[in-house]
C-alpha cells in the first residue's frame, strides 16, 4: 500500500482527514480522532536509513499504535520496523512502499485506531 491508499483508506473507513500540524515539514500528516483529538497514524517520509535501511532514499512511513505484545512478531514481517521517532514499546512503522503486508498493515490500522479511542467509543465498539 502507498500513501495515498492509506490515506484513502483512513477516510473510508473512519471519515478522517489528514492534519498537517508542522510548517517544517509539511508533508508529515496526522490522523486524529474528532471526539478526543488523539493521533492513530501519523504519515511522513523519511530517508531508508532512518528505517536501518541501507540508503538515503525517501520512504513514506506510517507510525501506528500497537499492543506491545505484537509488536515483537509485526517487525519479523517485511515493511515493519521500530517505531521511528516515537515510543517504541507502543508504536510501529510501517514502511508505504508496498514492502509491508497490506492485511497486517489494515490489521494494525484498525487496532491503533481502536486503542486511541476515547473510552465512551471503545464501550460501544
Amino acid at each position: 500500500m502507498d500513501r495515498k491508499g492509506l490515506e484513502q483508506l483512513i477516510f473510508d473507513t473512519y471519515s478522517v482527514e489528514p492534519d498537517y500540524p508542522w510548517m517544517d515539514t509539511p508533508e508529515s500528516a496526522v490522523f486524529r480522532h474528532a471526539a478526543n483529538r488523539k493521533w492513530f497514524a501519523l504519515v511522513t517520509t523519511v530517508p531508508k536509513s532512518k528505517l536501518g535501511l541501507p540508503g538515503q532514499q525517501p520512504v513514506d512511513i506510517v507510525n501506528l499504535k500497537c499492543d506491545p505484545i505484537l509488536i515483537g512478531s509485526l517487525r519479523a514481517e517485511p515493511g515493519f520496523y521500530p517505531a521511528y521517532h516515537m515510543n517504541k514499546e507502543n508504536w510501529i512503522t510501517a514502511a508505504l512502499d508496498g514492502s509491508a503486508p497490506e492485511d497486517k498493515l489494515r490489521l494494525v490500522l484498525d487496532m491503533s485506531y481502536n486503542a486511541t479511542a476515547s473510552k465512551l467509543r471503545k464501550k460501544k465498539a
